[in-house]
Order: structure tokens, then C-alpha cells, then sequence
């Protein structure tokens, strides 16, 4: 066949694949798909349940793209490049035996559509169901095989009514700590009144007043209202959590100055999950990158709590270095510690409190910046070193955070640079305790003392204990840090000083937002302020309707305003009668004017993606374990959850550790069989494109701008510079997919995507390669059909031997990449096989078929043409998507010859073409009767022959 058309006629053939019968053709299924439900999923049970069809359709598999949030501005191409990959996956999941879960939802509640709506005054359920309506349309048009039955919204008061349950049984929970998990907080009254728990401040629960049983009680609830330090950020008007809050101490929305101010808030107690949220990575089929992200924002770290002796009582500090003790000169307090004030000289006062203003006016990137320059206050006051007995100076200084630690350090300047700066700057005491090395005394340029007057800076290397000693303890003479904190661990636990512990960096998730659009909390106030949840019968709690979205906002550096939510204006809401069905009657309550952020409708979607029409629960236990439980058959310690879950990697440290603490709640309280959430996330790569800059450096539109890189490039015929970024509005380089339907079709862009390169690198979009892609689909199509008559033109006659070898070839090596997200490779080698059937004179059947059922994945709607043409449709059901895919044929995968490269002492020298299972010594016959061995030998014989059988033989002269 020719692969091209060297005289085209004047006119367009009637049937040649173009954009606009790739159109007709790509609408049409998607209409068939829609109509005939060919990719509704079944469930074991319930309303899609159909046990039958289960077990027919094969193993189950759960496969999820991360909630896309759906933007105003619709979809530009780089973003279904997730999407498309997981299509394409389960497209060939199904075709191999699969019951395959895929469909798509909406995050939809959040700032983005709130801000929306204060600028335009439409109400932001209006623009996000357009907007939602708008991303399905786009999303529809890919072809992607949703379970369309299964979409939801955040913003669905169907679904945030089980957002408002789930935080309902965390208010209602609580973590113990000896059995390691959640449990009821009903279980933790009993205890308290069965006297087989103790309050920990040792009163007697039984004597104890109703009101002070509450308060125990919410001391331990794992969703709590606390007064404390939080991330303000007026221009906002929102407070924000330590995860959204940028590394240069803005937020990441708005990119607005945040600072820390102490607020009444509702917090989740995650921090209870520490060591279950970092050891369980172990179980997790994640990148070795994305554990170290959880590993690293958790932060645990091994130490001591040791407590120093003040007048007003112990100060208690956590080091990760209890060794060191010996070398603590003074002690740092944060600003705002609670023992300040009651430790400090009162001639002091006046000097606190301007330090503290000044303190509270920066942020915490500035705060933890250890170049910048080191100040503080003596406080007038000492505590005792335990292991020597020295009074400590106590000063306050604000790089010691109160949120870390215990908002109080032992100062070590011989080992720490923070410490030795502000040592030398006030003229605090550097005592040496460790020999540094020589490499130390070496590198800058200094004679080895201990002098550390002499010292450029501190030692933060490990040496030989020095001047460590007293009458109890001695460290002098031990070798190594683990030896030297081994000892001083257990002089502390002794002696009563302190005890070795954990520390974390984690903290508790700051769960409230001064917000409108978001879930209302389920809970309303009494007339003691005292939090209860609304009976489940009353959920949802729906938003009211207002005309004011808007939270105040005040000036970006106005660290001291304080917020004000939208609901709190709704009066008629806010106050409400209920009975909540504790025995009090109808009583009234206040609401919660704050809403939950954004992560919570994320937090645990993928379980209402297998339930979405229960009216009763938020998904039923058996079709949980069935889709999500844990795969004892694949490995022990499997610990559940989807199969596959793909998106980016920079929602690692908030939505994937949120969801994870939330569901290991659910688990703990016996709601779900998974421990984890996502038992195998694949993070995929970005579609980057050109972004261009004017003399302002303000991006402009990067499809307005002309020339090229030899010539230049203009905008409107003003020079502009070039330069390559993530695909977005922010530098306006973004193509829609809505042009790459009308100039190529969706199959093509579907197509270019997966063949741009591996589906976790980011790879760069050229609009001008699509057409590599389309015209390989345009000669798959002559080949199989006539573009003058439509008729297929596929013969069944049996294929040539190298055909047919070169089919199962590609068969066998499109299943091992598709298996493993491959498709690039997958697609290059389907173009291979078809670029050597083009010099065919005609495509046999026998090709024909396997070839459209393996781009079946890729694309669907061309297959599903292609197999109609082929006169198979109606054996499979009237579509190809649940067609098996192709096997290879052992038989045909091994080659009857192999070149085997032959060496001479060492070189290769020639070649020789054998029998695949050639023996050592039909190798060894032919290899010795080369001309160019015969020619090296020049009559003799060789030393040694080295035979290495299907691999090399080497003569050795």
C-alpha cells in the first residue's frame, strides 16, 4: 500500500480521516457510550450493585485522578495530561480482565470561586456549576470512560452532609494512646466513671462538676477549639494552615503576608498520628521522594525533655542533643512562653513587651532565617543547669519558636552556630565540651585549643567529650555521640531531671477559615459557649443564601485586625432552636460561623466515588472492602486503598497527609477495612509551554506573539523575550483543548500527549509535533479503509512470517508498557508495526485487529470506528472496550537466529549469524572459521576460546 497520496485530487476524499470526521466520529461514541452506560461499574452491592456482573467482569481495580478544581477558565492542555494516562490505563485494564472504578468529581468549594463572586456579585454556586458544567463538557470530549453515575461535588449538600457526619464522629473521638488508636468518646466517659482511667491531674471524676467533666473531656476530643498561635493573613481576611502558608511566609492564595497571631480556632489533633503517619509510608507503593516530604514535615526526632530549676518552677526543654548539656551557658525562651511573665524582673516589663511587638510583626520564614542578625532580652531571671548545678541567665529571643518544641531551648554555643552568634553579640559564656577535628581548626585557618575565644564559629561536628564531667556524671572518655546521650538519658530518668522522648515538628491542622464559601461545621453553641454537634438527622447544615461573600479584608500588613466571617452577618442563621437530643428539650444554640477549608471535602471523596447514591451511610462496609480493602493476597502488610492514584507532586504535605489522617480515623472507628487511603500514587509530569516577557517584565499572550528563534520575538512589535514554564493563565501560555478538537480531533491530542514522553516527566508542547501524531492516524486509517468509498480494504489472507513476528513482538512489549505507564514507548512501537505494514500491499486481518484493539486505550474512538469497519462490533457487545486485549504467542517472540559479536583478545572484531540455540561447539566452529580469526591466527592455534552461548565468543591469541 502507499503510505502517501502523490497526487491528491483537487477535493477532499469523502472518508479520509480529517479533523472534521474525527469529530463526527469522536461525538458519535461518546453519544453510544453515554446511551448504552458502557462503562457503569458495579458494585457487590447496593443501588449499582450487580454481583453477576462482578464476577464477570474480573479482578477489581480502583483507579483515581486527584480532584481537579473547576476553574472559570476551563481546561488548557496541560491539564488532562494526568487524566488521559489514567484513561488509557483503565481502558486497558478493562480489556485485560478488570472490573475497573473510574470516574471524576469537583473540589469545588474554596477561595478561587469566592473571590469570583466578590468581584463579579454572582453567587459562587452559580459560576461553579458553570464552570463544573463546563470542565465535564471539556473532559467529555477527551473520551475519557467515567462511570458518569459517580460524579460529585463538594458542594453538593448530598455530599457535605457525610463531610459534616465525618467531622461529627472526630469531634466525637478520641485518641488513646495505650491501644494506639481512635475510639469513641462515650468509651472515655466510661472509663472516667468506672474509675479505670485517672484525670490526669489526679482530681476525682466522680467529684468533679458537670462543667469541669466537659472540659477534661474536650481536652481530649481529637477536633478541638483552641486559643492559639495561627497564621493571620488580613489580606484574606482568613487564617490559614502552616501548609499553605508559602516558604517566604505568604499565602500560597493571594500571595498576602501571613503572621502569627494567637485566635480562638477549631483544630485537629493530627499530631496524635505522628508515628502512624511515618511509619506506615513503609506499607505505601509511593515514591522514595514524595515519603521523604511526609517523613520530613512530620519531623521526628529522638531527644530528651530536660527540665530546668526556676523560681516559679521547671522549665522543660526538648534537645535532640542531651549530651551537650555540659555546654549550656544560657537559655533562650520564646516571646511569648507563658513563664515569661511570671519569671521575669519586673524592671523589665516595659522592655518584653516592646520586644514582643517587634517580634510579632514578622513572620516565621524571617523568624527562622538564621543569617539575619540575632537579638533579644535578658528577662532578669536564672534556672539551674541539672547535671553542674550553674545559674543560667534566661533571655528571650525570636529565633525560638513557640510552636516548636517546647517554646524554650538550653543555649550550646560551642555547638551551635544560632547560639554562638547571639553568645558573641551579648558576651554570654561559649564553654568548650567537644575536641572539633582537625579538619576544623584546618579549614579556617586557626591553631587547635579549646579557647573558643579563638573560634570564627561554633563546632557542629561530633568530638571527644571535653570539661563534661561532675561528681554524679561523667561523659569525658566516651568516643561517640551515642554513647555520650545513651548515658546522659539515663543520669536524667535517675536523677528525675528529665527522661529521653520524641519530638515532632508536626502540628496540629488549623481547621477553621473565616470563609463563606465552604462546608458549614455541624455545630452549634450553647449559652455556656460549649461546642455540641447537630444531630445526624439534621444533616446537611446548608449554607445560607447571602448577597455578601466577602469576609472582611483589611491592608495586607495589618497584623492585628481580626476576622470577620460572612456568616457572622446572618443573624437569622446564626441563632437557631434545636433540640439536640440530650435530654434538654428545644433549647437555643448559636452556629459555628467559621466553614471548613477546602481539604475536607478531599479528604475522603474516593469513598463516596463507590457510593455516591446511599442516603443512609457514606458508603456501604462491603463495597469499601471490596474496592478499597486491604490486598492480603498481594503482600501481608498490604494496607488498602485505591490502586492507582495519580497527580502532582505538590500536594504532599497537605491533601495526601490530611487524607490519610482522616481515614485512619474512619479505620480506628471501624468505618472502613483500609488503613490508607492510596496504597499506589504515581505523580505525573507537566505540560510546560513557551511564556514570553515585555520590556516590563509582565508576561503577555504568548498566541500573539511572532518570530521565531533566529529572528526574535515580537508581541504587537515590541521585542519579547522567551522563556519555558508550567502551562498556565499565570504566564498566559495556555492552549485550549477546545483547538486542539477542532484542528486535530480528540484522539490525536490524546495521542501527542502520551507520546510527548514517560508520564511522570514534564515534557515541553509544541502545537507544531501534533501532527506527527495525526498523520500517523491518518495512514492507520488507509490502511484499513478506503478513503473514496469508506469500504475496509483489510484481506484475509494469512500475513508473511516477519509480520507476524513483528505483531506478537509488539503485543508483548505494548502489554509490559502499558502495565507500567509506559505509552510512549507502547505508542512508538504500535507505529512501527503500522509504518511496516504500510509496504504491504494490503493489511491482513490477522494484523488489522490485534493493532486496533491495542490502540483501543490510546484511542478510543478511532478503535471503536475501526472495529465497527472490521465487522466486529456485534460480536463484542457493539463496542471494543471490554474486547480482550491481545496475547503474544510465545512461539513467535524467539528468534530462530542471533548475531553473536565476536572478539579477539577482548575487541569485537566481526560478527557471525548462528541458530538462536547454537551449542557451545557449533559457536566455537563457526566463530574459528571467520575470515578475520583465520586471518588473526595465521595458521595457528589459539591460546583459549571463551564461548558464551546466544552472547559472544572471544578468541584469545
Amino acid at each position: 500500500m502507499s503510505d502517501v497520496n502523490s497526487n491528491p485530487s483537487p477535493t477532499t476524499p469523502a472518508h479520509r480521516y480529517d479533523a472534521a470526521l474525527a469529530q463526527v466520529i469522536e461525538t458519535g461514541w461518546q453519544d453510544r457510550w453515554d446511551a448504552a452506560g458502557t462503562f457503569h461499574t458495579p458494585n457487590p452491592v447496593g443501588p449499582l450493585g450487580d454481583a453477576e456482573l462482578v464476577a464477570e467482569r474480573g479482578e477489581k481495580l480502583f483507579v483515581q485522578d486527584m480532584f481537579p478544581y473547576p476553574s472559570g477558565v476551563g481546561l488548557h492542555v496541560g491539564h488532562p495530561l494526568g487524566f488521559i494516562g489514567t484513561d488509557v490505563f483503565s481502558r486497558y485494564k478493562r480489556m485485560t480482565g478488570h472490573n475497573v472504578l473510574y470516574t471524576m468529581g469537583f473540589d469545588a468549594f474554596g477561595l478561587p470561586a469566592e473571590q469570583f463572586a466578590v468581584q463579579t456579585g454572582t453567587h459562587p454556586a452559580i459560576t461553579t456549576d458553570a464552570n463544573i458544567a463546563n470542565m465535564r463538557r471539556q473532559l467529555r470530549r477527551l473520551g475519557l470512560s467515567h462511570d458518569t453515575r459517580r460524579s460529585i461535588s463538594t458542594t453538593d449538600p448530598s455530599y457535605y452532609r457525610w463531610t459534616q457526619w465525618i467531622f461529627g464522629q472526630i469531634f466525637n473521638a478520641w485518641y488513646d494512646v495505650d491501644q494506639h488508636r481512635a475510639r469513641p468518646v462515650e468509651e472515655l466517659i466510661a472509663e472516667f466513671e468506672s474509675g479505670a482511667r485517672s484525670v490526669s491531674d489526679g482530681r476525682v471524676w466522680s467529684e468533679l462538676g458537670e462543667a469541669e467533666r466537659n472540659d477534661v473531656v474536650d481536652d481530649h476530643r481529637l477536633a478541638y477549639i483552641s486559643d492559639a498561635p495561627v497564621n493571620w493573613c488580613p489580606g484574606l481576611g482568613t487564617v490559614v494552615a502552616n501548609e499553605e502558608v508559602t516558604a517566604d511566609g505568604r499565602s500560597d492564595r493571594g500571595n498576602f503576608p501571613v503572621f502569627k497571631r494567637n485566635m480562638r480556632q477549631w483544630m485537629m489533633r493530627i499530631t496524635a498520628y505522628a508515628d502512624r503517619l511515618i511509619d506506615d509510608l513503609d506499607t505505601l507503593d509511593w515514591t522514595d521522594a514524595i515519603k521523604a516530604m511526609q517523613r520530613n514535615w512530620i519531623g521526628r526526632s529522638q531527644g530528651a525533655k530536660v527540665d530546668f530549676a526556676s523560681p516559679t518552677g521547671p522549665i522543660t526543654v526538648f534537645t535532640t542533643r542531651p549530651d551537650t548539656l555540659f555546654g549550656a551557658s544560657f537559655m533562650v525562651l520564646s516571646p511569648e512562653h507563658p513563664l515569661v511573665d511570671r519569671l521575669a524582673d519586673p524592671s523589665k516589663t516595659a522592655e518584653i513587651e516592646a520586644y514582643r511587638a517587634q517580634a510579632e510583626g514578622k513572620k516565621d520564614f524571617e523568624l527562622q532565617d538564621d543569617t539575619r542578625e540575632k537579638t533579644g532580652v535578658d528577662i532578669g531571671a536564672t534556672a539551674t543547669n541539672p547535671v553542674n548545678g550553674e545559674q543560667l541567665p534566661i533571655w528571650i529571643a525570636d529565633y525560638v519558636l513557640m510552636g516548636y518544641g517546647t517554646g524554650a531551648i538550653m543555649a550550646v554555643p560551642c555547638g551551635d552556630e544560632r547560639d554562638f552568634e547571639f553568645a558573641r553579640k551579648f558576651g554570654l559564656p561559649i564553654p568548650a565540651i567537644q575536641q572539633p577535628t582537625d579538619s576544623f581548626f584546618e579549614s579556617h585557618d586557626i591553631e587547635p585549643s579549646l579557647d573558643t575565644s579563638t573560634w570564627p564559629t561554633a563546632f557542629v561536628g561530633d568530638g571527644a567529650y571535653v570539661n563534661s564531667s561532675s561528681d554524679s556524671l561523667t561523659l569525658d572518655g566516651i568516643g561517640d555521640k551515642a554513647g555520650g546521650i545513651a548515658r546522659m538519658n539515663a543520669w536524667l530518668e535517675a536523677n528525675g531531671h528529665g527522661e529521653a522522648t520524641v519530638n515532632y515538628k508536626l502540628r496540629d491542622w488549623l481547621f477553621s477559615r473565616q470563609r463563606y464559601w465552604g462546608e458549614p461545621f455541624p455545630i452549634v453553641y450553647d449559652a455556656d459557649g460549649r461546642p455540641h454537634t447537630v444531630p445526624d438527622a439534621l444533616l446537611p447544615i446548608e449554607l445560607p443564601e447571602t448577597e455578601e461573600f466577602s469576609p472582611r479584608t483589611f491592608d495586607a500588613d495589618d497584623a492585628m485586625s481580626n476576622p470577620e466571617s460572612p456568616l457572622d452577618r446572618l443573624q437569622d442563621w446564626v441563632d437557631v432552636e434545636l433540640d439536640l437530643g440530650n435530654g434538654d428539650g428545644v433549647q437555643t444554640y448559636r452556629r459555628d460561623t467559621n466553614v471548613m477549608p477546602q481539604w475536607a471535602g478531599s479528604c475522603w471523596y474516593q469513598m463516596r466515588y463507590i457510593d455516591p447514591t446511599l442516603d443512609d451511610r457514606f458508603v456501604a462496609p462491603e463495597n469499601e472492602a471490596y474496592w478499597m480493602g486491604p490486598r492480603t493476597d498481594v503482600r501481608p502488610d498490604h494496607p488498602g486503598g485505591i490502586d492507582l492514584y495519580v497527580g502532582g507532586v505538590e500536594h504532599a504535605v497537605l491533601h495526601l497527609l490530611y487524607a490519610r489522617f482522616w481515614h485512619k480515623i474512619l479505620f480506628d472507628l471501624g468505618h472502613v477495612s483500609s488503613i490508607e487511603p492510596y496504597a499506589k500514587l504515581y505523580n505525573q509530569g507537566y505540560i510546560q509551554a513557551a511564556a514570553f516577557k515585555d520590556s516590563r517584565e509582565i508576561y503577555v499572550e504568548a498566541t500573539e506573539v511572532d518570530g521565531d528563534e533566529k529572528s526574535g520575538f515580537t508581541f504587537h512589535g515590541e521585542p519579547v523575550t522567551r522563556e519555558w514554564g508550567k502551562m498556565g493563565k499565570s504566564l498566559k501560555n495556555a492552549v485550549s483543548p477546545d483547538e486542539m478538537y477542532e484542528q486535530y480531533g480528540a484522539d490525536t491530542l490524546r495521542l501527542y500527549e502520551m507520546a510527548m514522553g514517560p508520564l511522570d516527566a514534564s515534557r515541553p508542547w509544541s502545537t507544531r509535533d501534533v501532527v506527527g501524531q495525526y498523520r500517523f492516524l491518518q495512514r492507520l486509517w488507509r490502511n484499513i479503509v478506503d478513503e473514496d468509498t469508506g469500504d475496509c480494504v483489510v484481506v484475509d489472507e494469512p500475513a508473511d512470517d516477519d509480520t507476524r513476528k513483528l505483531l506478537h513482538r509488539t503485543i508483548d512489549t505494548v502489554r509490559t508498557e502499558m502495565d507500567a505507564l509506559r505509552f510512549n514507548t507502547a505508542i512508538a512501537k504500535l507505529i512501527e508495526l503500522n509504518n511496516a505494514v504500510t509496504k504491504l500491499d494490503a493489511m491482513p486481518r490477522e494484523i488489522a485487529e490485534p493493532m486496533v484493539a491495542m490502540l483501543a486505550p490510546l484511542v478510543p474512538h478511532m478503535a471503536e470506528e475501526l472495529w465497527t469497519r472490521l465487522g466486529r462490533s456485534t460480536d463484542t457487545g457493539g463496542t471494543i472496550a471490554y474486547v480482550a486485549f491481545p496475547v503474544a504467542d510465545p512461539a513467535l517472540l524467539v528468534d530462530e537466529t542471533v548475531e553473536v559479536p565476536i572478539q579477539i583478545n577482548g575487541k569485537v572484531r566481526s560478527k557471525i549469524v548462528v541458530a538462536s540455540d547454537a551449542s557451545r561447539d557449533a559457536l566455537e566452529a563457526a566463530a574459528m572459521a571467520d575470515a578475520r580469526v583465520v586471518e588473526a591466527l595465521d595458521g595457528g592455534e589459539p591460546r583459549k576460546v571463551i564461548v558464551v552461548p546466544g552472547r559472544m565468543v572471544n578468541v584469545v591469541l
